[in-house]
């Protein structure tokens, strides 16, 4: 069995943020999401699986005050924590855990995943990552999961992926999340292949 924090240390020992099929210049997609929820600039935000991703960068510019952003790799923290450099790392809070046991000490506005919750293949890691879900995002919170799509890859990075449509994914966390918006996306890795993504932006029902 893969141990998952030490395929991605590995992964980002290895290789650039820019190297990797799920990088992208500008998180278009995500952004749009994001700005679509109506999220204020200094609620709390969360990038689960962020990474090496330049999603803070843009969050940042854009002028949000209050990012954390999750990942299993520090090494990948650290690629990303070095191109945004000294002074604007400092704005972020950086945590290095594996998100199936992410035990939150605040709740969130906003949790927004990219190609996490797929690779989470075992019907008991999923429920465990749910459950991370409900314990961080707040009532009338919102929850943006984008994963590969029904079409999608069947592998990426050497491991198996679980593929989801709007309905699958929505069926996944229940009635306690309302479904408001979905999408399909096609991801152009860095060397040129396309790659089908579902996205999906939820809202926590008020308690």
């Amino acid at each position: 069995m893969v141990d998952p924090r030490h395929h991605w240390e590995q992964v980002y020992e290895t290789k650039t943020a820019d190297a990797v099929s799920w990088f992208q210049t500008r998180p278009n997609t995500s952004l749009a999401f994001i700005a679509d929820s109506g999220i204020a600039l200094d609620a709390p935000l969360i990038d689960v699986g962020g990474g090496a991703s330049t999603l803070v960068d843009h969050l940042l510019d854009l002028r949000h005050t209050d990012v954390s952003v999750l990942d299993i790799s520090s090494r990948a923290l650290a690629q990303t924590k070095a191109r945004l450099g000294v002074t604007k790392a400092r704005r972020v809070h950086w945590l290095v855990q594996d998100v199936t046991h992410f035990a939150p000490t605040r709740r969130y506005a906003l949790w927004h995943d990219r190609a996490v919750l797929h690779f989470l293949t075992d019907e008991s890691v999923r429920s465990a990552y749910v459950e991370a879900v409900r314990r961080s995002v707040a009532p009338g919170g919102t929850v943006i999961l984008a994963t590969f799509a029904a079409n999608g890859p069947t592998q990426c990075s050497g491991l198996q992926v679980a593929r989801y449509d709007a309905d699958a994914l929505s069926a996944l966390f229940g009635s306690e999340f309302e479904r408001m918006a979905a999408a399909r996306d096609m991801h152009v890795t860095p060397w040129g292949s396309t790659q089908a993504f579902t996205y999906l932006r939820l809202r926590r029902r008020d308690d």
